[in-house]
Order: structure tokens, then sequence, then C-alpha cells
């Protein structure tokens, strides 16, 4: 497995070896004692998987401690652009994101530390996403900042008016608007 540091501390892209032959393929999508020793010490507890067609725009979102998040995520069929925002307030990097294509074919994976938003954007006719998460969901912990923020400045390559919303993610909160976030100095693991 190749561990590409991004340019946010914490992120993280991976990148599996892939064995190809007449059969088709074979890699190893994750190793706990890899992703201990290269990425940080946590158990993933909780799988999950969504299916959405082209223009569909999911987050940015986050869980708010106790019930904050790490997620590893990746695609299995198609192709989107994932985004990681950093909102730990404190932090070098307060505000700036990092957007990575990935895809069925490259089998590329993010890691999403706890303290940023998560968000993608499907670029391929439909797509299959999976994502581990380090904590369970809990409903009364939901956050989320507004996915056009202007001030985030991400380019989600999904022409204007051709973006799918849910109803929810249309009415979040740019991040200057969002009162409670997370603090860099405080302790998420």
């Amino acid at each position: 497995m190749n561990i590409i540091r991004t340019e946010i501390d914490g992120v993280f892209v991976l990148e599996p070896e892939v064995f190809k032959d007449g059969r088709g393929y074979f890699f190893e999508s994750y190793s706990q004692k890899d992703f201990d020793t290269q990425i940080t010490d946590i158990r993933f507890v909780q799988d999950n998987e969504s299916k959405s067609r082209y223009g569909v725009v999911r987050g940015l979102h986050f869980q708010y401690p106790p019930f904050s998040q790490s997620k590893l995520v990746r695609v299995i069929r198609g192709a989107v652009l994932d985004v990681a925002v950093d909102i730990r307030r404190g932090s070098p990097t307060f505000g700036r994101h990092v957007s990575v294509e990935l895809t069925g074919e490259n089998h590329r994976q993010l890691f999403i530390p706890r303290g940023f938003a998560h968000g993608f954007s499907v670029l391929s006719e439909e797509v299959i996403f999976q994502y581990k998460c380090d904590n369970f969901y809990s409903p009364a912990s939901e956050g989320a900042i507004a996915w056009d923020d202007p001030d985030l400045g991400i380019d989600w390559r999904i022409p204007a008016g051709k973006e799918i919303l849910s109803g929810k993610d249309s009415q979040n909160p740019r991040l200057k608007d969002c009162g409670r976030l997370f603090d860099y100095a405080e302790k998420l693991y």
C-alpha cells in the first residue's frame, strides 16, 4: 500500500498495489496492522455504502464529539470527487480542503480524520461508494456546512444548476456561520 500525505496534516490518500492477470485483479483494500503503523491507531466499527447518480453532491457532513468520526472512503464502481475540509478552529489549515478523484479503476482511498467535514460529488453516471467509520452514527450529533460555501472555494466539477442535493444539504450554514465546530487543541482520539 502506497500512503500519500496531502497538503493537510492527517489526511492521506491510500493507493493499493493491484495485481492483475488474465483472470482479473486482486488487491488488499485494508490492513489494520499497516493502517495502525503508517497512519494512526484506530479501530473502524461501521461500514457504509451508498449508491448515487451523476450530479449528486453529498456533504459536507461531520459528527460532533463524543461521536466524531474518522472515515476511510473508496469507490467500488464509478467516480467521485471526494473532499475533506479542516474545521478545527485554531488549525493552521482551518477552512482549507483536500479534494481527490476516487474511481473504481484507480482503487484509491481517502482517509479523513476527526475534525474534518466530508463530502463528495458524483462524476460518473452512477457510483457505488463505501466508507469505514471509527465511531457509530449518531443522529443527534450530526453537523454540516454548506457544500457551496464561497469561502471554501471547492470546485465540485459539476456544472452550475446540475447539482442534486438533499433538502437538508441545501440548507446547511456557511463555515463562518457555524457556532460550534472543533478545537485544534482538543484531543479527538
